[in-house]
C-alpha cells in the first residue's frame, strides 16, 4: 500500500506550493484535483503538463489519482453533474471527464475519481437518472480504455449512489474492465456500512481508496484520521487481508487553512499501519 494526500486540500496555494509540501511530508504520491485553482485540464497546456510531470518526477512522488469530481470551474462541487436536464450542462461535464482522462494518461495516472452522477434533479425517478449516468458514462469508457485509464465512480452520501452495494450494482450493470469504485471509507461510514466489511465484500470492485476520519454521528464532515470515531486498525487489518496493494489517498478538503497542518498530523496518524 502506497499513501498519498490530495491536493484538493490545499486550494489556498499553488498547485506546486501543494506538492511541494506533500512531498516534504513524506507522502508517496499525490492526487491531483483537476478543477481550479490546479489541475483544470483547460489551463493545463502541454508546457504546463510537462513542467508538473517533471516536478513529481524530480521529488519522486506517484500520481495516486486524479479527482474529477468537483467542477467549480464551470459550477460547484457537484454542478454540472451527469445528471443535469439541461443537455448543454451535462456535456460540459463529459467533456471535463475526457479531458481529465487525458490528463491522467499523460502524468502517468491510471485513475480518476468522478461523482456518482450528483444529485437527483426534482421530477427525474432513479431509474432514469441511472440510465442518464450510465449513458454518460458509456461515452467516456473508449477513450478511457485508450488510455489505459480505469473510471472510478465514487459513492456518496445524499448522491444517485450512496453505498457500496449501490456503487457496486452500477458498475456490474455497465460491465467494463476501466470502470471500478473509488472506495471513500469516510462515506460509506456515514451511511451506516462498516468500512472493514465493505473493503472484504467488495474488493473486486476497488479501484483506488479514499480515507479520512468521520466522528460518530456519522455527519459527511471529513475530519484528520485520529479525530473521529473510524476503526482503523480494522480498516487496515482488512486491506491486508485482501491484498491490497494500491493507493489510498487521504482527502481532508475541509481543511484548506491549515491544508499543511492536517496533512502532517493525517501523515503521523497512519504511520503506525504502514
Amino acid at each position: 500500500m502506497n499513501l498519498a494526500f490530495s491536493t484538493n486540500a490545499f486550494k489556498r496555494t499553488s498547485l506546486d506550493e501543494a506538492i511541494e509540501t506533500i512531498a516534504g511530508l513524506g507522502y508517496a504520491g499525490v492526487e491531483l484535483m483537476a478543477d481550479v485553482p490546479h489541475a483544470y485540464p483547460p489551463h493545463m497546456s502541454p508546457q504546463r503538463t510537462a513542467a508538473v510531470k517533471a516536478k513529481m518526477s524530480a521529488l519522486r512522488l506517484g500520481v495516486s489519482n486524479v479527482n474529477a469530481f468537483t467542477l467549480f470551474a464551470l459550477g460547484d462541487t457537484y454542478h454540472p453533474s451527469w445528471l443535469e436536464p439541461q443537455e448543454a450542462r451535462r456535456r460540459q461535464r463529459l467533456d471535463h471527464t475526457l479531458r481529465c482522462i487525458e490528463l491522467a494518461a499523460t502524468l502517468g495516472g491510471k485513475t480518476i475519481s468522478l461523482e456518482p452522477g450528483g444529485p437527483v434533479p426534482e421530477g427525474l425517478d432513479r431509474s432514469a437518472a441511472l440510465a442518464r449516468y450510465e449513458a454518460g458514462l458509456r461515452e467516456m469508457l473508449p477513450a478511457a480504455r485508450q488510455a489505459a485509464v480505469t473510471l472510478l465512480v465514487e459513492p456518496e452520501p445524499g448522491l444517485l449512489l450512496e453505498t457500496a452495494a449501490d456503487g457496486a450494482a452500477f458498475v456490474e450493470r455497465v460491465g467494463h474492465p476501466n470502470l471500478k469504485m473509488n472506495f471513500d471509507l469516510g462515506h460509506f461510514f456515514c451511511v451506516g456500512e462498516d468500512p472493514a466489511v465493505v473493503v472484504c465484500s467488495h474488493r473486486r470492485w476497488i479501484g483506488h481508496v479514499h480515507l479520512e476520519d468521520i466522528a460518530a454521528d456519522r455527519v459527511h464532515q471529513h475530519l484528520i484520521p485520529g479525530r473521529g470515531a473510524m476503526d482503523f486498525p480494522a480498516i487496515f487489518a482488512a486491506l491486508r487481508k485482501i491484498e491490497y496493494t494500491g493507493w489510498i489517498t487521504v482527502e481532508l478538503y475541509p481543511y484548506e487553512t491549515s491544508a499543511a497542518e492536517a496533512a502532517r498530523e493525517a501523515f503521523d496518524f497512519l504511520q503506525r499501519f504502514f
